[in-house]
């Protein structure tokens, strides 16, 4: 059989270290989808929808560290994964998505022909990091290893390729095969780390703020922690130091013990964060001067606060070159640690005292989740604002997965991807009842694809957050927050997933724990109206500030 474009993409993707493809098969991404299954060697998850296959894809990226990849056909289809897309574009997940395109005689012509979007790389473009075309069967592996490697090199991001379904079916050029892509890191500056080693070498209570970025570095900021160098986190950069370490904060980077904490602080050193708005009321927060910057994007330097100094480079280079270039013991304040962890034990206690009857739940979680090494994705809802994204620790950089941009429904999918990405691991997936609608077809992708999934699923019947923004700020006018919820027991019966609902507070933990054991994913639904509110209502963000929503 004459070998195909189509089936030189699916060979190139394997032979790069491809294991994994979540799509949509449609009748433009047919040629690539039959030359998948015929060769056997990548694993196709059929998601519901677009939207789905690229959070499964992003979240897969995120926990396996490997590139997630996302088939869908031209056009609407296109259209359809954007959103997720634009969640992968804010994490700088490595995924890629290969999209298609009508024939080359068509395209980009605005000839109506089916499936056409004249500007469809345009839109592409605003959730991508880079977009690529396959124009003929000249270029099909050199288009897509370049998109591979934009992929994956530093400030990685998911990319976009369009092939035209006319080429996809035309015989193959050439028999070059792809290599597994080893991305260029830059380097840091020598003399720019000897002047921050100096900085470091003359602090009392200098600090590490840890964004996603620094993920990679984990050996290193370690390292740096042992030397008595306090630490923060970014939500995405959660476990970077062991998150029961003593001298860090974890993700609690902005409650009012954190600013005690940097207002003593005399050098901080942000690696890989952005220093997003909703951990830093809106970059209002006051952090510690002299403050320095390490990042692999140049046009990050002080794009959110006035930095003293800035290194581009890979987290890893830099923080192994200030490693080097430290003493084997720094002149710490001796007190610096005892006060990082009374502010997080503070921030700690704070945050159970508004829990009320879930307590319990953020509890059991905190017990078992990093003492199992489960990946650990969240929705966006009450329940992640409140104590999913800080208080339940992960066990390591990559097992924490949430929705950073703050989109709701993503969840279900992302558990998926999570899942596929840790097949050893269960995965727990915290969504809420408003988010799981936006995404619930994709529970049968779990089904069918059989994997080890628990997700808890808090139901209050309404837009929780919502309600509680109208009564704080609107004089309680419920407008449109109340949810028509479906019977999840129903649903999940229909569809061959195990289903557990819990109406009393003190049956959680034992509910939870025997889907542990479960072949394939299961539901563990927290009844809340049933159950009662919290103690403190959470009302998102204050009015005019960014909060802790995310």
């Amino acid at each position: 059989m004459t070998q195909t474009v189509g089936h030189q993409i699916a060979e190139g993707l394997a032979d790069a270290g491809i294991t994994v493809i979540f799509g949509v098969i449609s009748i433009h991404n047919m040629p690539i989808l039959d030359a998948v299954a015929e060769q056997g060697r990548i694993r196709f998850i059929p998601a519901r929808g677009e939207a789905g296959a690229m959070n499964m894809a992003d979240a897969f990226s995120r926990v396996s560290g490997e590139v997630g990849v996302a088939l869908t056909s031209t056009g609407t289809a296109a259209g359809n994964a954007a959103g997720g897309q634009a969640e992968a574009l804010t994490a700088g997940s490595r995924v890629l998505h290969i999209t298609t395109q009508v024939d080359r005689q068509f395209m980009d012509r605005d000839r109506a022909a089916i499936h056409d979007v004249p500007k469809q790389p345009e839109m592409l473009r605003g959730v991508s990091k880079a977009v690529f075309r396959v124009w003929d069967e000249q270029n099909a592996m050199g288009a897509l290893a370049a998109a591979l490697r934009a992929a994956v090199t530093p400030p990685a991001g998911p990319v976009s390729l369009e092939v035209p379904v006319d080429v996809q079916r035309v015989p193959a050029v050439g028999s070059a095969r792809l290599a597994p892509i080893v991305p260029a890191r830059p380097a840091p500056d020598p003399d720019a780390l000897d002047r921050l080693a100096e900085q470091i070498r003359g602090a009392k209570r200098p600090m590490l703020w840890l964004g996603g970025g620094a993920r990679g570095a984990q050996a290193e900021a370690t390292a740096l922690a042992q030397l008595g160098i306090g630490i923060v986190t970014s939500t995405q950069g959660r476990a970077t130091v062991d998150e029961g370490h003593p001298g860090t904060l974890g993700a609690f980077n902005m409650t009012p013990e954190a600013e005690a904490v940097y207002k003593t602080s005399d050098l901080m050193i942000v690696v890989g964060s952005r220093l997003r708005g909703n951990e830093t009321k809106n970059n209002k927060m006051a952090l510690p001067s002299p403050l320095f910057q390490i990042d692999a994007e140049p046009t990050q330097a002080g794009r959110n606060y006035p930095v003293d100094g800035f290194i581009c480079a890979d987290a890893q280079l830099a923080l192994k070159g200030l490693l080097d270039r430290l003493p084997d013991s720094l002149d710490i304040d001796p007190n610096f640690q005892h006060d990082i962890a009374v502010a997080r034990a503070k921030s700690e206690g704070a945050l159970r005292g508004r829990l009320g009857p879930y307590q319990m739940v953020a509890d059991h979680l905190l017990a078992r989740v990093p003492a199992g090494k489960h990946p650990w994705v969240r929705d966006v809802t009450i329940s992640n604002s409140t104590f999913g994204n800080r208080y339940v620790q992960v066990a390591a950089p990559n097992l924490g997965v949430h929705a950073l941009g703050g989109g709701i429904g993503q969840g279900i999918a992302m558990a998926i991807g999570a899942a596929a990405g840790s097949p050893d691991a269960r995965t727990i997936a915290l969504v809420g009842d408003g988010g799981a609608q936006l995404g619930i077809a994709e529970l049968i992708t779990a089904v069918d694809e059989n994997l080890p999934i628990t997700y808890v699923l808090m139901n209050d019947s309404a837009y929780g957050v919502i309600e509680n923004i109208q009564d704080a700020q609107y004089d309680g006018r419920r407008h449109y927050s109340k949810l028509k919820t479906p019977n999840f027991g129903l649903l999940c019966q229909s569809i061959d997933m195990p289903h557990h609902k819990v109406t009393d507070i003190e049956a959680f933990a034992d509910t939870f724990d025997q889907t542990l054991t479960t072949t394939g994913p299961a539901v563990v639904e927290v009844d809340m109206t049933a159950i009662g509110p919290f103690a403190e209502a959470f009302a998102g963000p204050p009015a005019g500030a960014a909060g802790q929503k995310t």
